[in-house]
């Protein structure tokens, strides 16, 4: 019975390493054992197979393993079996290994001390190639730092995009998104004592850009970037919120004093001259400032706007505060534009019209009409109270319209009563001659030729005026429309625009008129501008006629025509008809009633 018992515990021992064996096969692992005192390793198949030396006895040498290391982890392969040798502790090292045909593969070995039966020292350890691990952690680790180094591109470029989003791409100020969230941000910063808001804008850009081009007006916001930057505290701010404008904001300074120096600081700046190739440009700035003793930001940049609106009216390259007064004075002219605005669609804007009579003859050869507000509550209005408020809200070329609907209106009344209507002359402004539809709406009028007059009465550069505007008078001409110039010899018409445009007649202006009768110089003057359109074929009317001395003056310095208080003040349609003759009546009538109504 015992010898059974050992056979069958013999066999069970047998089956156990046979499956012991196959599963080492299956997964690969080698095992191997090491005798401390003695040179030799038992090494089985598996680990043969691993370091592919083609052969399988089970004793080898020390110097198999350590040659078959890679170079570069021989020496701590080594170190670290030494560490395990001194300590009597576990093994575990991991390292390349060079296989005959040159492949590098990735070794995991662990090894445990133990005594063998004869009182030994020794190691029993195992090995297994770890490479698909090796490779895939090194694969993650690759593709963690792709990761993080696309994180990173990612957040760069949002900064980037946040950065272009908040700032002007030409001179890399702050922008008006960034100067709106920096407004915002104000109210909740408790250590601002003082707030102010520059709102500026550089005088001349346009004609810098229009007569240098934008690359000359690109450099001139640049230098003014600059420049600003320069004249304002590090803790102040300056953004480019719109073509050639800046808003700068400033905290924390001493007083009203200090405030106005840095402001001047910054305009004394901007008046220096900026070098463009072989030029010096010169620029300048309007400035409105709005300030605040607290952090009361929400109508700074509001009433600083104000003030730079008002800056630029009174003739720019100055600075202007915002006060309450000017924000009511701003306020009454809004609702002045308002009013006028619903006046324009009431008919309230009516012609009154004013004669104008040959020099020689003192016969009736015309009429101006001048626009009047018949106000249902202030009465009748002259153009000086609204015409400026017309023209600074885009109104003007619709009072024109309006007096010349009005006027062809009163023609054709008279027309059926029998009456013979002379030439009336009406304004045209120079948004209304700008207006590429002008053309068709005179069209629509069917304005007979030789009755209507359009006098040029805004600010208009001749010299300057480019062919596009010449040709669109020409087709005005062309219609039957006859062109005069009105103001001339105040600046705004010169002589070259009077050859370009070459119009039916002019107007002398009224401030030479004045002193026509006491003044050498002033006839002198006066007689020069009527030889010179003589010479030109162009009729000359003077204007302001107060006096009969002036009416019989400016007749022998050779005016064409005369118009003035001396004959008659202007007047609505129905007191205007009695100095029209009748189509079958003489001149003597209109003479009469010019003499009576003077």
């Amino acid at each position: 019975m015992p010898e059974k018992k050992a056979t069958r515990s013999e066999h069970e021992f047998q089956d156990l390493l046979r499956r012991l064996e196959l599963a080492l096969d299956a997964s690969r692992i080698g095992v191997w054992e090491h005798s401390i005192e003695q040179d030799g390793i038992l090494w089985d198949a598996q680990m043969h197979r691993l370091y592919e030396t083609g052969e399988t006895c089970r004793l080898v040498t020390a110097s198999l393993w350590s040659n078959a290391i890679h170079p570069d982890d021989r020496e701590r392969a080594e170190r670290d079996f030494e560490q395990a040798i001194a300590t009597r502790g576990a093994y575990n090292s991991q390292f390349r290994i060079v296989l005959p045909s040159g492949e590098i593969r990735h070794l995991r070995s662990r090894a445990h001390f133990y005594v063998d039966a004869e009182g030994l020292p020794s190691f029993i350890g195992a090995e297994w190639d770890v490479t698909a691990d090796v490779m895939l952690n090194a694969e993650l680790a690759r593709q963690k730092v792709v990761a993080e180094a696309r994180a990173l591109a990612l957040e760069e470029s949002n900064a980037r995009i946040e950065h272009v989003a908040d700032h002007d791409y030409l001179t890399g100020l702050p922008n008006r998104r960034l100067l709106d969230k920096r407004l915002a941000e104000l109210p909740a910063d408790k250590s601002i004592t003082t707030l102010g808001v520059l709102h500026l804008d550089l005088d001349q850009f346009k004609q810098i850009n229009d007569s240098h081009g934008h690359a000359a007006g690109d450099a001139v916001l640049r230098a003014a970037a600059l420049r600003i930057t320069a004249a304002i505290p590090a803790n102040g701010m300056v953004a480019r919120v719109g073509g050639d404008e800046f808003v700068i904001v400033l905290v924390n300074f001493t007083d009203l004093t200090e405030l106005k120096l840095i402001t001047e600081d910054v305009q004394r700046r901007l008046r220096k001259k900026i070098r463009w190739g072989q030029e010096m440009l010169q620029s300048g700035a309007s400035i409105g400032v709005s300030w605040s003793g607290d952090r009361r930001a929400r109508n700074l940049l509001a009433e600083s706007d104000l003030a730079l609106y008002q800056a630029k009216k009174l003739g720019r390259n100055r600075v202007e505060f915002f006060t309450r007064q000017l924000q009511e004075d701003l306020r009454s002219k809004r609702r002045l534009a308002e009013e006028l605005k619903r006046g324009l669609e009431r008919g309230e804007i009516l012609p009154y019209y004013q004669v104008q009579l040959d020099a020689r003859t003192r016969e009736v050869i015309g009429f101006e009409a001048l626009a009047r507000w018949k106000h249902p509550e202030k009465g009748v209005l002259a153009p000086g109270v609204f015409l400026k408020i017309a023209d600074e809200h885009g109104l003007a070329a619709e009072i024109d319209a309006a007096i010349l609907k009005s006027v062809l209106e009163d023609r054709l009344f008279w027309l059926l009563r029998g009456l013979a209507v002379p030439r009336i002359a009406v304004n045209i402004s120079a948004s209304r001659l700008a207006d590429p539809a002008l053309l068709d709406k005179l069209r629509k009028l069917d304005i007979p030729p030789g009755v209507i007059v359009f006098e040029l009465v805004e600010t208009i550069f001749l010299d300057d005026s480019d062919e596009k505007l010449l040709a669109h008078i020409g087709d005005i001409k062309q219609m039957g429309i006859d062109i005069e110039i009105d103001d001339f010899g105040s600046g705004h018409a010169s002589l070259i625009g009077l050859v370009k445009l070459r119009p039916k007649r002019l107007k002398i202006d009224r401030q030479l008129v004045t002193e026509v009768v006491s003044s050498a110089e002033q006839r002198r003057v006066v007689g020069s501008i009527v030889e010179i359109a003589k010479a030109l074929d162009v009729e000359v009317i003077a204007e302001g006629i107060e006096t009969e001395a002036h009416a019989v003056v400016l007749a022998q310095l050779g005016c064409d025509g005369l118009q003035g208080y001396a004959f008659g003040y202007p007047a609505p349609a129905t007191e205007t008809e009695r100095l029209f003759s009748s189509t079958t009546s003489g001149i003597e009538k209109q003479k009469t009633a010019v003499l009576n109504g003077r």
